[in-house]
């Protein structure tokens, strides 16, 4: 017994070091990515708890007040929103506390890249806290999540601006033929893909028999603005490229997929209704892997990026200057010894903040919220809304990325 004792006692404190050794020797460089690491286990606490918290849940008298218990699915949606408003208030104190830093000499700067065993705890903290405060709080960070969450999606469409624009750069300057071909097979797949899908969103969310004008509205826009896209891209005067228009327009009839898939079940022009679990879990499964993707990309890209709304053809999408070049680790290093900072700590923190909000929402369906009396109300237009106007608002910010440097040549974009 006792000999078991000491071994316990042995490997409690193997560990307890192992793990400050693996916090002390996060860096500069690797606390962004350490970060997205802690985004991640917010997403997989909320996952597991969704499925196991509820009969916990239940049992708390200062979360279940109800004079009829709501369903499983209540306590399911309050377990996530709960850790989501913790993990939204670590970040956005965070993103408050780094306004103004201008150079690595602010006493700040070693609170965003250090101190990481009192933030992880910090972090545990404010989560474990947030299973105490009152239903109304929660209800109405859920409220404003909707609209945080249609904030986050615009942030997915600049990283994706950014990227395609780099992608299209980076192709382009090679100046080979083989390039050029790729280019246009690329193109070509996005547009085949994206023709292909809006037939069946037009066989899917107007059937026949119904009145379904606005669906119809929303699809044909659509298909408008990608024609739109591609006519300003082949301006002459923008001189632009195809495959930066193929992508949002692809990413703009999905956006129109996920807002009409959004709507009620019980909508007669919703003709998924009758595979609703299946559709729900793809399109959760779908959310949260652009939210990765997204989050981890801004990291990488340290937060910030000066050619986020460039065109393809204005100086600054044409610098090969990227914020984290992997293929010039020591040139990086050189530049993190000067002392100014190199993007905006407050901004970066700003998008992991939105992206709770927004992975919070794909964890509970957009679907259930609560009222006084506790029952499941359906919330389906709200989501629709916001993914058809984030689909408007994609439109807007690309094609003012090919014309404001027309417009304005004398400026910067």
């Amino acid at each position: 017994m006792w000999a078991a004792s000491c071994l316990a006692s042995c490997c409690a404190a193997c560990a307890c070091e192992a793990c400050r050794s693996a916090v002390g020797s996060i860096g500069r460089r690797s606390a962004r990515i350490a970060y997205c690491g802690l985004f991640a286990l917010s997403l997989i606490f909320s996952w597991i708890l969704r499925e196991v918290a509820a009969p916990l849940m239940e049992s708390l008298p200062w979360i279940n007040r109800f004079h009829k218990t709501p369903d499983k699915e209540w306590f399911q949606t309050d377990a996530v929103l709960r850790v989501s408003l913790g993990n939204f208030l670590f970040f956005t104190i965070l993103a408050v506390l780094m306004v103004g830093i201008k150079n690595q000499k602010d006493p700040r700067d070693r609170l965003h890249h250090g101190g990481w065993m009192a933030k992880i705890f910090c972090w545990c903290v404010v989560i474990f806290l947030m299973f105490f405060v009152p239903n109304g709080v929660v209800s109405f960070y859920e409220s404003i999540s909707k609209f945080g969450s249609g904030l986050f999606l615009l942030v997915q469409v600049v990283l994706l601006l950014d990227f395609v624009h780099g992608w299209n750069d980076n192709w382009v300057s090679k100046d080979e033929h083989f390039w050029y071909m790729a280019l246009l097979v690329v193109s070509l797949v996005c547009y085949i893909a994206t023709f292909t899908f809006s037939g069946f969103l037009f066989h899917w969310f107007t059937p026949s028999g119904h009145d379904c004008g606005l669906n119809t509205f929303f699809i044909v826009l659509t298909l408008i603005l990608v024609f739109v896209f591609a006519m300003v891209a082949l301006h002459p005067k923008v001189n632009g490229s195809l495959l930066p228009a193929s992508v949002i327009s692809f990413y703009c009839i999905y956006i129109c997929y996920s807002a009409l898939a959004s709507e009620p079940r019980d909508y007669a022009c919703n003709n998924l209704h009758k595979h609703s679990k299946a559709i729900s879990t793809g399109s959760m499964t779908i959310g949260l892997l652009t939210t990765v993707l997204s989050v981890v990309y801004s990291a990488i890209r340290a937060g910030s990026s000066t050619t986020l709304l460039s065109s393809p053809g204005s100086p600054r999408a044409s610098t090969d200057k990227p914020l984290l070049p992997f293929n010039k680790i020591e040139e990086q290093d050189k530049k993190e010894e000067s002392a100014a900072v190199s993007y905006s700590y407050s901004f970066f923190y700003l998008i992991f903040s939105l992206a709770t909000m927004y992975s919070a929402m794909l964890l509970t369906g957009w679907s259930s919220s609560v009222s006084e009396s506790g029952k499941l109300v359906d919330v389906g237009w709200p989501s629709v809304w916001v993914r058809i106007v984030t689909g408007w608002a994609t439109a807007a910010l690309f094609i003012w990325s090919l014309i404001a440097p027309i417009l304005f040549p004398d400026r910067e974009f």
